[in-house]
């Protein structure tokens, strides 16, 4: 990133005002800068992905859900400390202004150097000199949070606890969260500066519950490439929304009037899943069990008896119990999400077994109607079930995007009365 210095404000006043006012003030001078960008969601700029360039922090949707799909992820879920609502909101519109110049590239507030010694820094520096790298932040709030605040009301209906799933193991220090904020980037070191200045800046009001890495991608929103590939090897989601397929982002993703409350019109609902894979026990596994297990050929990713991966499956011509068969569309009454999935590997799990697998991430319009249905379905009969599990677990509410230079992430649902 590139440290810029649009304002500089004397050591007195910044020593009054701190970090949060001169951040809006600056947030507000940037907006209309000349820093070409690329659009998010339906107007998404093709060149975006290759151009490692900004990503259009102001939109309808917040970008990081139909925007073509970073390399890298680092995911925080946040718990609140503060029972001061004006403190958070506060704190919301302070993120907002520092999400606001990282996605631009820019360093939070006064930057890393150069303002009054006797204060800690604004921007805590390690992305100096780094580009962009699409960095997208995306923010959701969880079923918790309305338990504060006076929102018990403002909950939506489709904001449901998840159930316990068959085979189930989940880690409650890896699960849940009064709100997260999910970084991707191309350069792991911009995603993690995104989060850790979050976090700083929101010292004493929230504190990261959990976090998750992730790296090389597995899904796409850009599915006329070719479908990365997940640690078993094998390409999955080669039917994922397109970020450009307007209708079925407005059919599948982007929560509409008629749905409610009308704090959330144009927002979605993301579901996170830590699934931790039994490396040790799949790479003992025959090759036409993996890919009788998948119902695709490890070679191409083609269905069984197709050529290529994005032929359409014949999916009788599948085992009963395999992955494709099961979370095909046409085997859960049309039910369709879009997936922004992560590899992780942390290490070992001290019995010399890799902790390592995939965090899914899906957006939806209505989790009742998305990734609970094709989950009950999946654990009940899936044959990957033997090779995989669910390990942690989380549910957000994930508001529209951030109009203009005015606005601020939660503001469609902190405006309401308390």
């Amino acid at each position: 990133m590139t440290e810029t210095q649009e304002t500089q404000a004397s050591p007195s006043r910044r020593a009054l005002i701190g970090w949060g006012g001169a951040g809006l003030a600056l947030g507000a001078a940037m907006a209309g800068g000349a820093v070409a960008m690329a659009r998010t969601g339906d107007d998404m700029d093709p060149a975006a992905a290759e151009t490692g360039g900004a990503v259009e922090f102001h939109g309808a949707h917040q970008a990081g859900i139909a925007t073509p799909v970073q390399d890298r992820l680092h995911f925080a879920a946040f718990d609140v400390k503060t029972d001061d609502r004006e403190e958070f909101v506060q704190m919301l519109k302070d993120w907002t202004a520092a999400a606001r110049r990282m996605t631009a590239g820019k360093a939070v507030g006064e930057g890393a150097y150069g303002g009054l010694a006797e204060a800690p820094p604004d921007d805590t520096g390690e992305a100096l000199g780094l580009q962009p790298s699409r960095l997208t932040l995306t923010i959701g709030f969880g079923p918790s949070l309305f338990d504060r605040f006076g929102l018990r009301d403002q909950r939506p209906e489709a904001l449901v606890d998840l159930p316990k799933f068959p085979g189930d193991n989940l880690d409650r220090s890896r699960t849940g969260g009064d709100l997260c904020v999910q970084a991707c980037s191309d350069d792991p070191q911009v995603a993690v500066h995104a989060i850790r200045n979050l976090a700083r800046i929101g010292f004493g009001k929230v504190a990261i519950r959990w976090s998750q890495l992730g790296f090389g991608k597995t899904s796409s929103t850009t599915p006329d490439a070719q479908t990365p590939r997940n640690l078993m090897g094998f390409k999955d989601g080669t039917r994922n929304i397109a970020g450009t397929e307007t209708d079925r982002l407005k059919k599948f993703v982007w929560v509409g009037e008629e749905d409610g409350p009308d704090w959330m019109t144009g927002g979605s609902y993301l579901v996170a899943r830590r699934i931790r894979m039994n490396i040790e026990t799949w790479d003992r596994t025959s090759l036409q069990e993996q890919e009788d297990v998948f119902g695709r050929d490890k070679r191409e990713g083609a269905p069984v008896g197709k050529a290529k991966e994005h032929d359409e499956p014949f999916l009788k011509a599948m085992k009963p119990d395999a992955h494709v068969r099961l979370a095909h569309p046409d085997s859960n009454n049309g039910i369709t999400i879009l997936r922004r999935g992560y590899s992780f590997t942390d290490g070992t799990d001290g019995l010399g077994r890799l902790d390592a697998g995939l965090f899914f991430l899906a957006y939806q319009r209505d989790v009742r109607k998305g990734f609970i249905p094709l989950q009950r379905n999946l654990a009940a009969h899936d044959a990957l079930n033997e090779y995989i599990q669910h390990v942690g677990s989380a549910v957000f509410a994930v508001p529209p995007g951030v109009r203009d230079s005015r606005d601020w992430w939660g503001r469609t649902l902190f405006s309401k009365g308390a």
